[in-house]
This record gives C-alpha cells, sequence and structure tokens, in this order.
C-alpha cells in the first residue's frame, strides 16, 4: 500500500518539479554562455553563425512549438546539430562509431528573466570515447573545438 502511495505521490509530483527548471548551468567538459539576447534572437544568430566556423547547420530540433500546440507553456528551447563533410569523412576514415555522435549540437535555452543560453559539449568531450581506437581522432577533436568556439563568439557577442 505504501509503495502504491508513493508512486502515485511521485507521478502526480513530478510535472511540477519539472517545470520549476533553473538556467542553464555550468557543467564538466561544457561550454555553457549566459547573453543578454532574446531566446529567438540567439536561435537567428547562432544559425547564422554556423559558416564562422566553417560549419553548415544539419538539424534543428526543439519542444517548445510542439508544446504551445498542445496549450503547454515552456521556455524556448532549440538544438542546432552543427557540422560538415570534411569533418565527417574525416571521422569516418577513422571510426565508424564515432560517426553516431554527428552533427555536434549546440543548446539555446530562455533563461527565467527573458534572455538566453547558448551550450554545448565540447566536441573534444564527445569524441573521448572514440579516441583509444583511433588516436587520430583527438586531432579532429581540437579542431572542431576551436570551430565551434568561433560559431559561440560569433553568437553571443
Amino acid at each position: 500500500m505504501l509503495l502504491r502511495y508513493l508512486t502515485f505521490a511521485a507521478i502526480f509530483a513530478w510535472p511540477a518539479a519539472a517545470q520549476d527548471v533553473a538556467d542553464m548551468a555550468p557543467r564538466d567538459g561544457w561550454v555553457v554562455a549566459a547573453t543578454p539576447k532574446p531566446f529567438d534572437a540567439l536561435v537567428e544568430q547562432t544559425r547564422a553563425s554556423a559558416q564562422v566556423g566553417g560549419l553548415a547547420v544539419v538539424t534543428v530540433a526543439g519542444p517548445t512549438g510542439a508544446a504551445a500546440g498542445r496549450g503547454i507553456d515552456i521556455p524556448g528551447n532549440r538544438i542546432i546539430g552543427l557540422f560538415n563533410n570534411d569533418f565527417a569523412v574525416r571521422i569516418l576514415r577513422l571510426s565508424t562509431a564515432a560517426m553516431i555522435e554527428a552533427p555536434i549540437r549546440v543548446y539555446v535555452t530562455e533563461n527565467t528573466d527573458g534572455t538566453a543560453t547558448l551550450s554545448y559539449k565540447l566536441p573534444s568531450a564527445v569524441l573521448a570515447p572514440y579516441v583509444t581506437e583511433a588516436p587520430a581522432l583527438s586531432d579532429i577533436a581540437e579542431e572542431l573545438d576551436a570551430a565551434f568556439a568561433a560559431v559561440a563568439q560569433a553568437a553571443t557577442q
């Protein structure tokens, strides 16, 4: 009986707790750059800045619009996948498994004060699990770190 009560309480408590999410916090292996820009402006500037790093926008996804269509209001949330064919070919020559990580994503989130944050996992952290089987991936990961830093710099200034 107690287990049923706890399960019931957890199910109904979860949505309330899930809506009380803080702004994106720094974490190991990530770059987290809070900006004064509003969400939509940071999304557009990030997409436009991909070319600064020699990358292209490959994917765009986010739950905000679909949630609004269901009558649910959540903060702006957009995932933008960035990559290019040169990196893809070079990675595939070294590790078929590592290509599961492409495109590498940046994450634009709306903060509680109406500003937005640009975050991403460092490509070197994303590719690290594959370096033991293909040590040359670390060189490509460093190039990708620099490319993503250039995108982030251009998008957030």
